[in-house]
């Protein structure tokens, strides 16, 4: 007799309602500035659209795969994504846009390493933290070990003048390990003594004592360094409680800059207006909340950190994103995940909750909002 498997529904379900939503919202978003630039309103529609049914697919197949198999490649994947963060220097591989160099060139596309990096970093952890479970508490052994591969990391994220993505990792590490039992002095003096270092990376780049200046007064500059956080507000503004009505809003018309990826939350809050805001918002808690009671309910070490990993990125990207949107902490160069447009954001978060979904089918919790299936079956 087959094996039957439970997967968690509101995950399932949530995932695939967010994904198909954000593919909707970047065609919204993005449809004037794509025929301006290539010609073709439905230009960032057809490559997300695909990205969406690659994704789907990952999804489809990670949440089939046992998730103990990550735990026996967690340090090889981890050694593979320092290479690729460090490819992106190279001439001839990495491309630079913005002014920063985050991707690898492909023929057609470009890959973003630091996302795959991100979910390689939480396998390592959540395996080597599992295997030194009775020894997490030593500062030398269980704890040194994670800051040297942290400080790697983080100067490679750095150099790519990702200092969100940097900021997200750091604090994704340390709230894995006090879950895991390191002691909470130890990561508190970390994130003291990190401090002065995030002081210097914040003044001794231009553009992001720029970022600062205009998080606190972007009325100084209302038309050079306030003037993206300025349009998104006129956006929540414009939208009110109904919403201009879906592609009837006017900052995503050359206004707003970045309106079909840093910033299409503010997109989302003129056409669709706050109730649909407060409902996304809601949606999003919803997914981290069942992610966290899953990593609860596993027996599994591996499992219950992995989890608690996986939902705590998602959590911290999408609700840093959210902020940065309506002003309430400075830019930091996040997507909102599963909405805003980009392959390798879309790909390697329905990666990491397919992974998220493959160990709730082992969770013992059972009762309602579950799916069943034969693993010979389909859902």
């Amino acid at each position: 007799m087959a094996t039957r498997r439970e997967y968690d529904a509101t995950i399932l379900i949530l995932t695939v309602a967010l994904t198909c939503f954000g593919v909707l919202m970047v065609y919204s978003s993005s449809s004037v500035m794509a025929f301006k630039h290539y010609g073709d309103s439905m230009y960032f529609l057809k490559r997300q659209g695909l990205y969406a049914l690659l994704g789907l697919g990952v999804l489809a197949i990670s949440m089939r795969i046992d998730y103990h198999w990550w735990r026996r490649g967690a340090v090889a994947l981890l050694l593979l994504s320092t290479l690729l963060l460090a490819a992106v220097f190279l001439p001839g591989i990495g491309l630079k846009a913005g002014g920063a160099a985050r991707w690898i060139r492909f023929p057609g596309f470009s890959f973003q390493p630091s996302e795959a990096a991100k979910l390689a970093l939480i396998f390592y952890l959540a395996h080597s933290a599992t295997k030194k479970e009775d020894r997490l508490k030593d500062f030398k052994y269980g704890y040194v070990p994670y800051m040297v591969v942290l400080l790697v990391w983080l100067g490679l994220m750095l150099a790519q003048r990702d200092l969100g993505g940097a900021a997200i990792m750091a604090c994704v590490t340390g709230l894995m390990l006090l879950v895991a039992g390191t002691r909470w002095r130890y990561v508190i003096l970390s994130f003291l003594a990190a401090v002065p270092v995030l002081a210097f990376a914040i003044l001794h780049e231009e553009y992001r004592c720029k970022r600062i200046l205009a998080f606190l007064d972007p009325w100084d500059d209302p038309q050079g360094t306030g003037f993206q956080i300025i349009q998104s507000w006129m956006g929540f503004g414009l939208g009110g409680w109904g919403g201009a009505g879906l592609g009837e809003g006017q900052q995503k018309r050359l206004y707003l800059p970045e309106g079909h990826t840093d910033f299409i939350f503010s997109v989302i809050g003129e056409e669709l207006g706050f109730v649909v805001v407060v409902l996304l918002i809601c949606m999003f808690l919803c997914l981290v909340l069942m992610g966290l009671r899953i990593a609860m309910h596993t027996q599994d070490g591996f499992g219950r950190l992995t989890a608690f990993g996986i939902s705590l990125l998602l959590g911290l990207q999408a609700f840093a994103n959210m902020a940065v949107v309506m002003g309430l902490v400075p830019n930091k160069g996040l997507a909102l995940p599963l909405i805003s447009y980009g392959g390798s954001s879309l790909l390697c978060t329905l990666f990491g909750l397919g992974v998220l979904l493959n160990i709730s089918s082992t969770t013992r919790s059972g009762g309602r909002g579950q799916i069943r299936r034969s693993q010979k079956g389909t859902l």
